[in-house]
């Protein structure tokens, strides 16, 4: 018998398999599950073998399904909260019912699991030692362009949702605002049957999209490279790059200072800034 908490289930976002035992232990053990789509949650359910009574939590009905998961707990109840796919509350709804839920006295317990944007940065091929996650994009174009004119600095890797029948126009707005010449990733279908990531610039990917009608089916989250640091961006592309090419044949100090010389930048930072960027290749 479970407690009378309230337990936040991640559950699998394609591939079913990837539903983790405790997941399936606290699903087996709860009264009731609170679920976005009760019909979508029933499915797995049937596939794990499980019945248990079903609620609905969704967007338009947060607040009154909060005030009944509560009533539940004071009655001594356990409940689950699972949301379509992935994590609850991660650009999902859950908020509301997790907030009341505290606020009442209960516990919030995470039972934790898949999650699409940890699974697209973990084979992203990013930098992933910081990131910003931002949710779904805007929907209209000129929200979407000032968002992505307010992100033109950001140094960290960026990560959003999209969906489908915005997809080609989003590209097209990135690409307007930072350039063609960005690197981002986009991955689609992740842990489904056509799981696929397209690395390149925003324009070599726009175009690999814009090409194959099925690279606009699925859900997607779109990663983007943050920009080079201000101390990079003091030093000129050309003198980094004309750094790493003598380097490919020099010691990098060697390189550096000869790369000095024809620049005009000072060799130390030169030899820094190369380093950085070959480390991250590498």
């Amino acid at each position: 018998m479970a407690e009378n908490h309230l337990y936040v289930v991640a559950t699998p976002i394609g591939n079913l398999a990837d539903i983790s035992t405790r997941a399936q232990e606290v699903l087996e053990m709860v009264d009731i599950i609170a679920a976005e789509d009760t019909r979508h949650t029933k499915r797995l359910l049937n596939h794990l073998g499980i019945q248990k009574p079903l609620m609905a939590a969704h967007d338009h009905n947060e607040a009154g399904a909060a005030n009944q998961i509560v009533d539940k707990l004071a009655q001594g109840q356990s409940v689950a909260l699972v949301s379509d796919a992935g994590t609850p509350l991660i650009a999902d709804p859950g908020f509301h019912v997790a907030k009341q839920v505290v606020d009442a006295g209960f516990s919030v317990v995470p039972v934790p699991g898949a999650c699409a944007i940890i699974t697209a940065l973990s084979a992203a091929a990013l930098p992933t030692d910081r990131f910003l996650f931002d949710g779904f994009l805007p929907a209209k174009t000129a929200a979407r362009k000032q968002y992505f004119l307010s992100m033109m600095a950001e140094e960290r890797t960026w990560v959003m949702y999209e969906s489908p029948h915005r997809i080609l126009d989003s590209l097209a707005d990135m690409e307007d605002v930072l350039g063609t010449d960005r690197e981002i990733v986009l991955a689609r279908e992740l842990t489904k049957t056509f799981e696929t990531f397209l690395r390149g610039t925003v324009a070599e990917v726009r175009a690999i999209v814009e090409a194959d009608d099925n690279q606009r089916k699925g859900e997607f989250v779109l990663m983007v490279k943050g920009a080079l640091a201000k101390k990079k961006q003091e030093v000129s592309d050309d003198a980094i790059q004309l750094t790493l090419l003598l380097a490919e044949e020099l010691p990098m100090k060697q390189a550096a200072a000869l790369a000095a010389k024809h620049t005009g930048y000072k060799k130390n930072q030169l030899y820094q800034l190369a380093q950085e960027v070959k480390d991250e290749r590498d």
